[in-house]
C-alpha cells in the first residue's frame, strides 16, 4: 500500500480505469455473482475477466468465494457503492454543464441574441 494519502487513491483510480472493472463492480451493487453470471453482464471473453478480476482482487475491491467448484465475487466493502454512485454524480454534473454550453453554441450567434430592454447600434 502506498504511504501517502494521494499514492493511494491513484491506485485505486488506476483500479477503476478499466470499463469491464466498473462493470463489474456495478453487476456486484446487486450482491454476489458467480462468474459465470458476470461474464454474461459483462460480455468479455472468461480470460480477459479472470485478468480484470484478479485486478479488483488484489486492490482489495471485490472477494471471491469458492463452493463446491463454483466461484462467487462480491463487493468487500458496502462503502464501494458510495463510490460508484459518486461518480455518476460527478458525471452527470459534467454532463449538465456541457449540455447547458451545446445549446448555448446551438442557438442563435451572439450578435442576435439581444437582451429585449437593448438598442440596436
Amino acid at each position: 500500500m502506498p504511504a501517502r494519502v494521494e499514492d493511494a487513491n491513484a491506485e485505486l483510480f488506476k483500479t477503476l480505469a478499466h470499463p469491464v472493472r466498473i462493470r463489474v463492480l456495478e453487476l456486484l451493487l446487486e450482491g454476489p455473482r458467480p462468474v459465470g453470471d458476470l461474464r454474461a453482464g459483462v460480455g468479455v471473453e472468461a480470460s480477459n475477466l479472470s485478468h480484470q478480476l484478479a485486478v479488483l482482487r488484489r486492490s482489495g475491491l471485490v472477494s471471491m468465494a469458492r463452493d463446491s467448484g463454483n466461484v462467487t465475487y462480491t463487493l468487500s466493502a458496502p462503502v464501494i457503492t458510495d463510490l460508484l454512485q459518486a461518480s455518476r454524480r460527478v458525471l452527470t454534473a459534467l454532463l449538465d454543464g456541457r449540455t447547458g454550453l451545446l445549446a448555448e453554441l446551438q442557438g442563435p450567434p451572439p450578435q442576435e441574441r439581444r437582451r429585449p430592454d437593448s438598442q440596436p447600434g
